[in-house]
């Protein structure tokens, strides 16, 4: 890992794998940064603007119906399905891992993350591993945000 804006960078999928066999409890939150997020400690539902009692961000603990296949998968996965999100919400927005407690589910049956602690920013070039991953497997998915309506 290397360091920016005080924070380790993942540059790899590899790294991003070694933490999450390393540490359980980690999230990927995709925004402007714990910065701007650690101010107000809490997301916003999209659709009516309710605030919510946490940061809403995804797990990347392995669950156990993953029974035994690869963690780079697993993770490659997580980011694979919300690497929509930068496009989406704006200019600034990109992944980083977080601690904390989850405090409730968002709508979109997220967890909501309360006194986060910022682990580390997930590098780029590992979101297009994470694609490259996905896209070698037999039955390749698309993001979790499907066109088609």
């Amino acid at each position: 890992m290397s360091t920016s804006d005080d924070l380790p960078v993942v540059r790899t999928l590899a790294e991003l794998t070694d933490l999450v066999e390393r540490h359980q409890g980690l999230y990927v939150r995709w925004s402007r940064g714990p910065q701007t997020d650690c101010r107000d400690s809490s997301s916003n539902d999209d659709l009516t603007g309710v605030p919510m009692p946490g940061l809403s961000a995804n797990p990347l603990d392995v669950e156990e119906w993953w029974e035994g296949r690869p963690v780079r998968l697993w993770v490659a996965r997580r980011l694979h399905d919300y690497a929509h999100l930068p496009h989406e919400k704006g200019p600034g927005v990109r992944p980083w891992v977080l601690t904390g407690k989850e405090r409730g589910r968002g709508p979109d049956n997220e967890p909501l993350v309360s006194d986060a602690e910022a682990m580390c920013w997930i590098d780029q070039q590992v979101i297009e591993e994470a694609r490259e991953e996905v896209a070698r497997q037999e039955n390749p998915w698309g993001p979790l945000r499907r066109s088609g309506r």
